[in-house]
């Protein structure tokens, strides 16, 4: 209740805390400890969606928003009660990404034409964008996380699979900066109004997608044979620690032996 002390119900018994409160001393864990929580809250409580809101309710929010901006970086209502904005999205990538190699800079002819500059060469070659690059993008209110992450790496002719990557609304609260991944049907600009132009309170960032499983449909042929070719090395490598360390042990029991013959009893 005092240090913040987090723990799982089963280890509550088990915690020693040196928690003190100034004019009273060292407290017991008893006393420090917030009662155990009912066991009804394991339960799945399923929230109500909330309504979307009004188109109303969507002007008195873009004219609030656009009332704080200090640049021209505006929201814009349309007839049909979508809206565009603009949204700044940190990239964050600690590996090396996928380009095509040999291939001149996007124009603005390319960008209007669509033209896809990474479709007019097979040849692949490998490097570390710019940690904490900053791009910003104009967006609807329908354009979702999976459409962000496809944009950027269009913008910068990355050609891994969309799937490696995952975008994240950074936030600060108490002093600490906390992640949380979007899923990909989620629309940054909604989020991006509500949230207002302060990117203190919240900022998007692209890294790469930690799902905890290996999503191999997302790597190409050549990173899969790479995969292959390392755990084969890796498999070679412990096969022969094994034998080397038996073998020594054979040479260690072979020459107890032979001691051993020479030896009376």
């Amino acid at each position: 209740a005092d240090c913040r002390y987090t723990c799982h119900q089963e280890c509550r018994s088990l915690i020693q805390l040196d928690c003190r409160r100034p004019g009273q001393g060292q407290l017991s864990p008893e006393s420090t400890l917030l009662p155990p929580c009912s066991q009804n809250v394991t339960q799945t409580v399923e929230e109500e969606k909330p309504e979307p809101p009004t188109v109303q309710e969507i002007k008195q929010k873009i004219e609030k928003y656009n009332a704080k901006v200090t640049n021209c970086l505006l929201m814009k209502l349309n007839e049909d009660g979508t809206y565009t904005g603009f949204i700044k999205v940190h990239l964050k990538l600690r590996r090396p990404v996928t380009v095509p190699a040999g291939i001149r800079p996007q124009s603005i002819y390319d960008a209007l034409k669509e033209v896809n500059l990474a479709e007019m060469t097979d040849k692949r070659t490998s490097f570390y964008l710019p940690l904490d690059a900053i791009k910003q993008l104009h967006i609807s209110s329908t354009t979702t996380v999976s459409e962000v992450i496809q944009g950027l790496l269009k913008k910068f002719m990355v050609v891994d699979n969309p799937q490696k990557f995952a975008l994240f609304k950074e936030m600060r609260k108490d002093g600490q900066v906390l992640f949380q991944k979007l899923p990909l049907t989620e629309y940054p600009l909604y989020l991006r109004l509500l949230a207002g132009p302060d990117t203190d309170v919240l900022s998007f960032v692209l890294k790469e997608n930690e799902t905890g499983e290996v999503e191999w449909d997302a790597f190409s042929i050549p990173e899969l044979q790479n995969f292959l070719m390392i755990l084969d090395k890796e498999e070679k490598d412990k096969i022969q620690q094994v034998h080397r360390k038996y073998e020594r042990f054979k040479q260690r029991l072979q020459q107890s032996l032979k001691e051993a013959r020479g030896k009376p009893g």
